[in-house]
């Protein structure tokens, strides 16, 4: 359901590299800055925690979650936005755990919502083999496929 609904918002990106992790956050969001669902002020806002506490959004290797603040400046819709990138980008070169070609942008309004779509989203990113089936993914259609695949 989450891949299909990213889909039919046109939420989605794929794209070969970023040339800076600070590329990737703002690459990663077009689709959401593209209909306004954010601005860049969100953004800013997500490399400067960044550069404060670290990659904190790369919940695990591949697999990048961009989110600031709930509720925060930039954020006119809640939505979550997906980007496939085929060269890893690197956050923290001594961390190779730490790259990611996966990301999904959070835009939150409203905190029930926000937990809604992380638990939607760790729900999803949980099934066995998901993770392979997204970094093959290179489509609009893939994606509804996985979606089809992994519907409970």
């Amino acid at each position: 359901m989450l891949l299909r609904d990213i889909v039919e918002q046109n939420h989605y990106l794929f794209t070969d590299k970023f040339d800076t992790w600070q590329d990737s956050v703002y690459g990663a969001a077009k689709p959401l800055l593209a209909d306004g669902t954010l601005e860049n002020e969100y953004l800013d806002k997500i490399i400067e925690n960044v550069n404060t506490y670290g990659p904190y959004f790369v919940i695990m290797p591949d697999v990048a979650m961009p989110h600031s603040t709930l509720g925060g400046v930039g954020v006119n819709k809640t939505a979550i936005g997906f980007c496939k990138v085929k060269e890893p980008v690197v956050f923290d070169p001594n961390d190779p755990e730490k790259n990611a070609r996966l990301f999904f942008t959070l835009a939150a309004v409203d905190s029930d919502k926000h937990l809604q779509n992380m638990m939607m989203l760790s729900e999803l990113l949980m099934k066995d083999g998901i993770i392979e089936d997204l970094l093959k993914a290179e489509t609009a259609q893939d994606l509804l496929d996985i979606d089809a695949k992994y519907a409970d």
